[in-house]
């Protein structure tokens, strides 16, 4: 697809990845960006661009490997964007939660969260009856469906007004979830992983090598909204409408 960037071109491109982690995929999510951007910027010869380029993560993340990885990512760019390249892309490890304030005020460009959006923020309260589940299934009581969906709400609508606040204006924002197909929140698409690892679990307490009470008190945060879902929040809050 096109993307437009403002004119007169900025100076300053700032561009932010929200739960980079720190695989091979950190710097792939952002490398056409990068290329996009340098690309753009010959049409303005006079304008010395720079595309700066913050990797966000939980604190436990391994920020270490990401920076040793940054002279290969330099090689690579400058492989792809021809001879006499001189990529100037500097790149910042923030730690922290997304769903706390971490830029700015309008200074981010563009925003691009890649599978994060679905881990919500701690595992709901008022679940203790969701007892040999680990997550919502079937046999979960529409009192724990509710709580789920319910911190999920919450958490979007804190992520989406801090972003709002650290973007500036005409900025863009990609967010990538696993999310449902429709509004049925049992569906099978949600829990192809989750359901394995809940039988098997169930296995080690018939066994004897896990205490049930262990089981019943161990849920999972992470919600699978539908297109529905999401597109209400947005609105909701109304940053980005």
């Amino acid at each position: 697809h096109n993307c437009t960037l403002p004119q007169p071109f900025p100076r300053n491109h700032l561009y932010c990845g929200l739960r980079m982690s720190s695989g091979p995929n950190t710097f792939s999510q952002f490398l056409d960006s990068s290329k996009l951007f340098m690309k753009n910027a010959k049409q303005w010869p006079k304008t010395v661009p720079e595309f700066h380029v913050f990797l966000n993560d939980l604190p436990g993340n391994d920020f270490n490997t990401i920076f040793r990885s940054l002279p290969a990512f330099y090689e690579d760019l400058r492989k792809q964007m021809g001879d006499g390249f001189d990529p100037n892309c500097l790149v910042t490890g923030v730690a922290g939660s997304f769903y706390t304030r971490l830029f700015p005020s309008k200074s981010l460009h563009f925003v691009h969260s890649s599978y994060g959006l679905h881990w919500i923020s701690q595992v709901p309260d008022g679940i203790e009856d969701n007892e040999g589940n680990i997550y919502v299934s079937r046999t979960s009581p529409p009192t724990v469906v509710e709580a789920y969906y319910e911190q999920y709400e919450r958490d979007f609508v804190t992520f989406l007004k801090h972003r709002s606040k650290e973007m500036v204006k005409g900025g863009r924002m990609i967010l990538t979830m696993l999310g449902r197909k429709n509004e049925d929140i049992y569906s099978k698409g949600c829990h192809y992983v989750l359901e394995p690892l809940a039988m098997a679990l169930k296995e080690l307490v018939v066994m004897g090598l896990l205490e049930e009470e262990k089981l019943n008190s161990f849920n999972i945060p992470i919600y699978n909204p539908s297109p529905a879902e999401v597109k209400y929040i947005v609105e909701k809050e109304g940053s980005f409408t």
